[in-house]
């Protein structure tokens, strides 16, 4: 159950990056959304059973889910590494492809050894009595943990440089991290428990698997689908200020164009087609010369002229709203 509300979750996030990420160069998060996605959806049971089934019914759906997660995860801490200015030497190993080759290499290597049987879809209950298989597991929570601890590094450094609602997407990460690590810690101690017979342990850590587990992905969801989005209203609300100023400023601009017609050499309602940002630059620089021009009578009210330094500091970023 918690495997497909994941499914469905990453699927959404895979969207919600599709849509707002569609224009970015730089891949990586999208590419992990995608890859997380797919081995959440090979982790439900139905799904499994009906592609381990295909695949000979010896479980090796298990190693391909559990190692396209370990691939996303990988271009999870990539992505967020790549967006971020501050790269330690140790996160930059924690991230890097030779940490992902080893642990795959160990992966596949545990996984050989283990006596799968026929398919489950509880494949560490019924095997990680196996040393081979409480390896498998360790190999593959070490490395989560090792990833996400990196990427909290980074995460706390971008949460320090922001303010305000920019530090919401980051505190998230933060959050997911450090549950992803506790995740981590408490896999490997039912691995450990299962290994060594002590059952009862094995299930009472195992009572925080669920809930640690679903809240890792969701805070990461949140983090990750919160950048993108806040960018996104902060461009549209750019956008809207951008032709408000552009709506105020015509009259203003149609006087200046008037006593200097030179100004305007193309078609008025072509201009008007362009970029809302060009057409204000071009009617801020316009007015701004037929201001300073002594060749002709130009002198704006004091409202205007305070309409014009707004839409300048708009253009320069530095406007306070």
């Amino acid at each position: 159950m918690i495997q497909a509300i994941i499914a469905v979750l990453m699927w959404m996030l895979v969207i919600c990056l599709l849509v707002l990420r569609r224009r970015r160069t730089e891949r990586s998060i999208t590419y992990a959304a995608i890859t997380i996605a797919v081995a959440m959806t090979l982790s439900v049971d139905v799904v499994y059973s009906s592609v381990d089934a295909v695949l000979g019914a010896t479980n090796i759906g298990t190693l391909i889910a559990d190692a396209a997660l370990m691939v996303g995860v990988f271009f999870l801490g990539r992505g967020i590494m790549k967006a971020a200015d501050y790269r330690p030497l140790l996160v930059r190993i924690a991230l890097g492809p030779i940490a992902l080759v080893v642990a795959l290499a160990g992966l596949v290597t545990a996984f050989l050894l283990i006596d799968t049987g026929s398919t489950t879809t509880n494949f560490m209950l019924d095997l990680g009595d196996q040393p081979a298989a409480a390896a498998y597991s360790i190999i593959q929570f070490t490395y989560y943990g090792v990833v996400v601890a990196a990427m909290a590094t980074v995460a706390i450094r971008q949460f320090r440089l922001r303010s305000g609602i920019q530090r919401i997407p980051a505190g998230s990460l933060i959050i997911g991290a450090v549950l992803g690590v506790a995740l981590s810690i408490v896999v490997i101690v039912m691995d450990v428990a299962h290994l060594t017979g002590n059952l009862d342990a094995m299930a009472a850590v195992g009572t925080l698997y669920g809930p640690l587990f679903l809240l890792t992905f969701v805070f990461l969801c949140i983090g990750l689908a919160g950048q993108p989005t806040l960018r996104y209203v902060g461009e549209r609300r750019r956008l809207t200020r951008t032709q408000t100023f552009v709506k105020q400023l015509a009259p203003l601009w149609d006087a200046a164009t008037r006593v200097r017609p030179g100004l305007r050499q193309r078609d008025a309602t072509a201009i008007r087609l362009e970029d809302p940002e060009a057409v204000l630059h071009r009617e801020v620089v316009e007015i701004r010369d037929a201001i300073i021009d002594p060749r002709v009578e130009f002198d704006p009210t004091i409202e205007d002229r305070h309409l014009l330094e707004r839409a300048e500091a708009h253009l320069l970023g530095s406007d306070a709203r």
